[in-house]
C-alpha cells in the first residue's frame, strides 16, 4: 500500500462498492488504450473507463484545445454566446444528428442530461408520467435514478409519483417461446401499448429507452421494436427520448444508435464519447418541433457550469478526432473482430457464458456451468466471487468492470488489430483461473 491508496481509503468514497476490502491500483499515467499505476505495471483498459473514453488516454489535440479556451476565455455563462459552444451545438445538430432539426442544451454529464430531458419533456406537453424500463440505468442523480429500472434505484425509493416501468425485449433469453424475431418484437409492442392504454395515454410525457441497453448487458432491441416504440409514441403524443449517453459517439459504429435502426426520436440524451471525459460535458438534443416550442415559452433548464466553454472546447476537438481517425471505419472494421473473440472464449472456456456486442460495447457472462448458471449465484452477496475475479483482471493487466456476472469488453475505438489480440490473451489467463476456481 501506498500514500495514494492510504488517502484515497482514509477520504474518497469509491462507487458502487463495499469500501472494507476495496483495494484499488493507483493509476498514476495513462496512454492510448493502456493504463500504469504506481509500479510501473501496465493495464489494457478493457472497458474504456466507464465506456467513455473513446478515443484512449492521453489524446494531445483535446488537451491542447482545451488549455487554448482555457487561456482566452476560462468560463462564461450558458446565457451569453461563446465559439466553441455554438460551434459544437452545430456540429452536433448538423453533421451528427441532421435527421433531428433541433437544438442542444449542454449539460454536466450524462445523469443530468436526463433530468433536464425530463423537465423538457414535462413542460413541452404538460403530462407528468415517465415510461422506462426496467432494464435501464439512466443515472443516479434524484430524477435520473427514479428513470433507472434496475436495483441502483432502490436507494431512491419510494420513488416520485409518475415513474412507470416497463420491460425492454430480451429477446436472446426468449428465443425458445418466439423463434421469429419480427414476431416477438411485434408482441413486445402488443404489450407496451396496452401498458399505456392502462396508464391514460393522455398523462404519460415521455418514454425514455437506451437505444441499446448498456451497463446492464449490452441488449439490442429485436427487429423493428424501436421503429415499433416510435409509431406508439407518434399515436399518443409522446416524447420519445433516446438516452445514448453511452451508445453515442460512434460506440456502436454510427454517431448514434438509433441510427442503426432508422428512427427518429425526439430528444436524443449524450455525454461520455462527447468529451471522452476528458472534461466533463453532456447534453439534451432536441428536435427542430420541440425547439420551436420554446420560441414562445420560457426554456425550463438552467446550469452554472452547463455550456462550459473549456468543455466545450474539449468536445469539438474530439468531434475532429472522430473524423480525422476515421473512427466510424475502424469500429466497423474491429467490431466483427471483436464479436468472433468474444463467440470463442464461449466456446473453449465453461466460465465464459453467453456473450453479446453490437460494435465495440460488449459483454461477457461469467457461469458456473454449461447451463449458464451466473457464476455468483446463491448466497455470494455481496458477491466475494466476483471481487476475486475482477482482481484477476487486475493480476494479469486489464481494467474493466463489471455488474452483477457481466464483464464489460468495450475497449477505446482506436485500440487495434494486435492490442485487441492482446486484451484477449489476458482475458484467457482470467478465465483459466476462472475454470479452475469456480466452475464444475
Amino acid at each position: 500500500m501506498n500514500r495514494i491508496n492510504d488517502l484515497g481509503r482514509k477520504y474518497n468514497l469509491f462507487p458502487l462498492v463495499s469500501q472494507g476490502d476495496y483495494y484499488p491500483p493507483a493509476v498514476i499515467n495513462a496512454e492510448g488504450v493502456f493504463l500504469f499505476d504506481d509500479k510501473g505495471k501496465e493495464y489494457i483498459d478493457l472497458s474504456s473507463q466507464f465506456v467513455n473514453v473513446n478515443l484512449g488516454h492521453g489524446n494531445k489535440r483535446i488537451v491542447s484545445a482545451a488549455e487554448k479556451q482555457l487561456e482566452t476565455l476560462p468560463y462564461i455563462g450558458s446565457k451569453f454566446a461563446s465559439a466553441p459552444v455554438s460551434e459544437l451545438a452545430s456540429v452536433i445538430s448538423c453533421e451528427a444528428a441532421p435527421e433531428m432539426k433541433g437544438k442542444v442544451f449542454f449539460t454536466l454529464g450524462g445523469a443530468d442530461a436526463n433530468e433536464n430531458a425530463l423537465k423538457i419533456a414535462k413542460s413541452y406537453t404538460g403530462r407528468y408520467k415517465i415510461f422506462s424500463s426496467y432494464s435501464s440505468y439512466h443515472g443516479s442523480t434524484y430524477g435520473a435514478g427514479n428513470l433507472t429500472g434496475e436495483s441502483r434505484r432502490f436507494s431512491t425509493e419510494p420513488g416520485i409519483p409518475g415513474f412507470i416501468k416497463f420491460f425492454y425485449p430480451e429477446y436472446f433469453r426468449e428465443k425458445e417461446y418466439f423463434p421469429d424475431e419480427r414476431i416477438y418484437s411485434q408482441y413486445c409492442i402488443k404489450k407496451l401499448e396496452e401498458q399505456i392504454i392502462n396508464e391514460n395515454p393522455g398523462t404519460i410525457a415521455a418514454l425514455f429507452i437506451e437505444t441499446v441497453i448498456g451497463s446492464n448487458g449490452v441488449i439490442v432491441p429485436p427487429e423493428g421494436y424501436l421503429k415499433g416504440v416510435r409509431a406508439l409514441c407518434t399515436k399518443y403524443g409522446i416524447v420519445m427520448v433516446c438516452d445514448e449517453v453511452m451508445t453515442g459517439f460512434f460506440r456502436t459504429g454510427s454517431w448514434f444508435a438509433y441510427q442503426n435502426a432508422g428512427v427518429n426520436p425526439d430528444i436524443v440524451t449524450f455525454s461520455k464519447g462527447v468529451t471522452c471525459s476528458y472534461l466533463p460535458l453532456g447534453g439534451v438534443l432536441v428536435s427542430g418541433k420541440i425547439a420551436e416550442h420554446f420560441n414562445s415559452n420560457p426554456f425550463p433548464c438552467t446550469l452554472t457550469n452547463g455550456a462550459h466553454p473549456v468543455s466545450c472546447a474539449a468536445g469539438l476537438a474530439a468531434v475532429k478526432e472522430y473524423k480525422r481517425l476515421e473512427i466510424e471505419n475502424k469500429v466497423k472494421k474491429t467490431a466483427p473482430l471483436m464479436a468472433d473473440k468474444l463467440k470463442k472464449l464461449k466456446e473453449k472456456y465453461i466460465s465464459a457464458g453467453p456473450v453479446r456486442s453490437m460494435g465495440l460495447l460488449g459483454v461477457l457472462e461469467l457461469v458456473k456451468d454449461r447451463n449458464n448458471t451466473p457464476i455468483n449465484s446463491g448466497a455470494d452477496v455481496p458477491s466475494k466471487i466476483m471481487t476475486d475475479i475482477m482482481n484477476m483482471f487486475y493480476k494479469y493487466g486489464l481494467s474493466t468492470y463489471h455488474t452483477r456476472n457481466m464483464i464489460s469488453v468495450s475497449p477505446p475505438l482506436i485500440i487495434t488489430e494486435e492490442e485487441l489480440d492482446e486484451a484477449f490473451v489476458r482475458i484467457e489467463k482470467v478465465l483459466q483461473e476462472a475454470d479452475s476456481k469456480y466452475c464444475v
